[in-house]
């Protein structure tokens, strides 16, 4: 009897000890993963520091989780895929027990996310949607499509083809120019982006409202690859050549960095400061804020990034104590592999009027940061 007993105490002793074993993880996990990943290192993987608004991110999140006690290793690739993907494998060398990963291309992590998942390590896809890999556990981001759909909003507020309260003007004029920008071909928002606008954009062009005088409408000719400002204004020289003597009235940039080209090459071509087309952007930085309240770029969209890397902090505090995340999207962030659990954040239209009161009102931007 006394040696049954001893031998059930051991089965029950092995029992427990398998239970908690398999406990951790990525989920579904028990008060003892607080205890072992406090103080965890966490990579923080961002493309580049020639966007103001991604060294503020990696900054926010990085502060973020060390005040929440976690380790940090924030490190920006400029824009280098081999770069990037070097960083991240010295992230998991290094033991991190978790990654936030803002890629340059989406579709090259594969590999390198393989060893994270060896290793047990979850991934938090920041604000660009990592393709290709079933290693995605989580994403957040902005809506995306949303962004689009209020550019283009915008920019036929600013032409005058919608009254404020977004209705049809009747004062409106019958044909307007505008010409057609998109973002990098290899980050996913951009596609998103290009929906939206395109999507809002369509009706008006149907009807002959809006003509684009280059007749380039197709993603693939407006994509400005990695988003930069040169290729953008190359790309604004060329049409404005293309164009002739055909005045705009509108130009759709998908991102304020594309913007500040689009502005150089119009007013290199013989545009005036105080009599360009409106002309649109994206993440409300502080040189295109300070074009919006020159009068020279329409508008902004303003993404609080703020919101955004706190966002993520919340996610990787929760899979490293073994809970599932909070998502609000379980069907729209389909990467090729699988549909990415996702956290998407409203975005807000910021112009002439209201920029005072939804940047410098909220702490986002103080009045000298505009000056």
């Amino acid at each position: 009897m006394k040696a049954k007993k001893i031998l059930l105490g051991l089965a029950a002793g092995a029992v427990a000890l398998t239970l908690a074993a398999c406990s951790g993880g990525r989920g579904g996990g028990d008060e003892a993963a607080e205890g072992e990943n406090k103080g965890a290192l966490v990579g923080i993987a961002m493309p580049t520091q020639q966007s103001e608004r991604w060294i503020a991110d990696g900054e926010n999140v990085k502060k973020s989780l060390e005040k929440l006690g976690y380790k940090t290793d924030l490190q920006y690739a400029n824009d280098d895929i081999p770069t990037q993907v070097s960083q991240i494998e010295n992230m998991i060398s290094k033991g991190a027990k978790a990654l936030v990963i803002a890629s340059i291309d989406g579709t090259t992590l594969t590999d390198v996310l393989e060893t994270a998942k060896a290793q047990d390590i979850p991934v938090i896809a920041y604000d660009r949607l990592i393709n290709g890999s079933p290693n995605v556990d989580y994403y957040t981001t902005f809506d995306n499509y949303q962004v689009g759909v209020q550019q283009a909003t915008s920019l036929l507020t600013g032409m005058g083809v919608l009254t404020e309260d977004g209705k049809d003007n009747p004062d409106a004029k019958k044909e307007y120019n505008v010409e057609l920008f998109a973002g990098s071909p290899d980050d996913n928002n951009a596609k998103f982006f290009w929906d939206g606008a395109i999507d809002t954009l369509q009706p008006y062009m149907d009807k002959g409202v809006i003509k684009v005088p280059s007749k380039q409408t197709e993603f693939e000719q407006a994509a400005i690859l990695r988003w930069l400002p040169e290729t953008a204004q190359k790309r604004m020289e060329n049409l404005l050549q293309l164009d002739g003597d055909t005045k705009l009235d509108g130009v759709l940039s998908p991102y304020d960095g594309l913007s500040i080209g689009i502005i150089s090459a119009l007013t290199s071509g013989g545009y005036e400061k105080n009599a360009l087309p409106t002309i649109t952007g994206q993440d409300a930085e502080v040189g295109s804020v300070k074009s919006i309240i020159a009068g020279e770029q329409y508008s902004s969209i303003y993404k609080d990034t703020r919101a955004l890397g706190d966002q993520a902090v919340k996610m990787v505090d929760a899979v490293l104590n073994g809970k599932e995340p909070e998502v609000n999207n379980t069907k729209d962030y389909d990467n090729g592999e699988k549909v990415v659990p996702s956290y998407l954040l409203d975005s807000v239209i910021v112009t002439k009027d209201n920029y005072q009161k939804i940047l410098v009102d909220s702490g986002y931007y103080s009045e000298d940061d505009l000056k």
